[in-house]
């Protein structure tokens, strides 16, 4: 039995073999003494033909310099021509190499001519891709520091007439304060919680406030009273952002969305649902997508505001989106987290470029219209941007004040005033720094450490 079952195997592997020769030569190369013999004349001849097509032009060449006189030979080398369709030139790495210009046309010719010069020529001589040179910004310094806060100031916002700002704190308390003296003017009590989001209108005399009792304020400012509460959101309240063209508000916090209210009845207008965590930070414009939100569910999103609906959802952060901000020319904005600082374009928010090497978690961004940006983060450092080429031109670490923690370093909130040349922030240590430009530092006294090597882009 065992014998017929061999015979078997055997006849139906010789089968196989010879049904399909070529195909199964190299899964039977053990049994090479087993297959038919090759026809040796045949072989000769298939490799005289594929000799010939591949190299039949180059022996043609050997063999006629092989029969030439050597006074012919040198000759040739010489660059002189001989015979009905002139010498071809032979390959010389050396010389020709030498021989190679760059002729006008930013091609390389040689002078040798031939197959080689013509490929050579054919190539073209590639620029290398450079980094553009950042626009020189002066540095900035710390020009005031303003107490009066008893918890941490989690929030700011410039009036329109750019006179005062306002800022709110873990004090529950709503201050404003005038931005030339940087003096106290008014207190404005009402949160039972942490004032966490402030705007001020710019048509009618109201600063709409947040917190983390879940309350939407609206202060009329000529009565320094509350007019209209915004009921809805159901926890904390972390930002707030007025249309600039229409009346109506925008609100954002930990139920994971963002609300948009009528100002003057009070209507939730919307409920921007979508978002899966915290939604951190809204900013609003008069075209579309007129709604973008960051969220700790590590997206953006923009929103079409007539149908309540989602247009895209930037997924390019690996982490928490902190804050977002709005460039006041282009029509672009940034978005800030752990991770990286990401710039995009509107409107269908195409990735531009990261700014990389802000190593805290950044938790807000500022931007004026000379294309600086500033990103400030959990550890009290603030970096300094150029927008165009995302140069970073000043790091800066201002001193907590005396007798808090060091700890207590954080930035939670910065704003530009309108002018653009005063930046406001809100820290941990209980206090608002107003920095602003150095009018003393020149190019000469402050260059730009630009260094031109190709930079890659990473992209996320």
């Amino acid at each position: 039995m065992r014998n017929f079952n061999e015979e078997v195997t055997k006849h139906s592997v010789h089968t196989l073999v010879f049904r399909s020769l070529k195909r199964t030569h190299d899964m039977f190369v053990s049994d090479r003494n087993e297959l038919p013999p090759g026809d040796p004349e045949a072989d000769k001849v298939m490799s005289g033909i594929k000799s010939r097509a591949m190299y039949g032009k180059v022996r043609e060449e050997v063999d006629r310099l092989k029969n030439m006189p050597d006074y012919q030979k040198q000759g040739e080398e010489n660059g002189t021509e001989n015979g009905e369709n002139g010498a071809v030139a032979v390959y010389k790495p050396p010389n020709m190499m030498a021989s190679a210009v760059k002729n006008n046309q930013g091609t390389v010719a040689t002078a040798g001519g031939g197959v080689v010069g013509a490929q050579l020529n054919q190539l073209a001589v590639r620029k290398a891709p450079s980094m553009p040179k950042p626009q020189w910004h002066a540095p900035w310094k710390l020009f005031r520091v303003i107490s009066g806060h008893m918890g941490w100031v989690r929030c700011c916002a410039v009036e329109p007439g750019n006179e005062w700002f306002a800022t709110g704190a873990a004090d529950r308390v709503i201050k404003i304060w005038d931005l030339a003296s940087g003096k106290l003017k008014l207190s404005l009590t009402g949160h039972v919680s942490v004032v966490r989001g402030l705007a001020v209108s710019p048509r009618q005399p109201y600063l709409f406030s947040c917190g983390e009792d879940r309350q939407v304020k609206c202060w009329d400012l000529e009565y320094n009273k509350v007019i209209r509460h915004y009921h809805g959101h159901l926890s904390a309240v972390y930002d707030l952002s007025i249309h600039p063209t229409l009346d109506i508000l925008f609100s954002c916090g930990r139920d994971s969305t963002c609300r948009v209210w009528d100002m003057r009845t009070k209507t939730n207008i919307h409920t921007l649902g979508g978002h899966t965590n915290t939604v951190t930070s809204v900013l609003s414009q008069a075209t579309d997508p007129q709604v973008i939100t960051g969220s700790n569910d590590s997206t953006v999103k923009l929103w079409d505001l007539a149908a309540g609906r989602t247009m895209a959802t930037l997924t390019n952060h690996k982490k928490s989106v902190r804050g977002l901000v709005m460039h006041p020319k282009l029509n672009m904005f940034a978005s800030a987290g752990p991770d990286n600082i990401k710039q995009w374009k509107l409107p269908e928010g195409k990735f531009i470029q990261n700014l990389s090497g802000h190593n805290a978690i950044v938790n807000c961004l500022a931007m004026n219209a000379d294309n600086v940006v500033v990103s400030g983060a959990d550890n009290g450092t603030m970096y300094f941007w150029d927008w165009k080429t995302g140069y970073n031109f000043q790091k800066f670490q201002a001193p907590v004040q005396p007798g808090s923690l060091d700890s207590e370093a954080g930035i939670f909130q910065m704003r530009f005033d309108h002018s653009g040349s005063r930046l406001i922030t809100c820290e941990a240590d209980k206090t608002i720094k107003i920095y602003k430009e150095d009018d003393s530092a020149t190019e000469e006294t402050n260059p730009i450490n630009w260094r031109p090597e190709i930079l890659k882009r990473r992209r996320y």
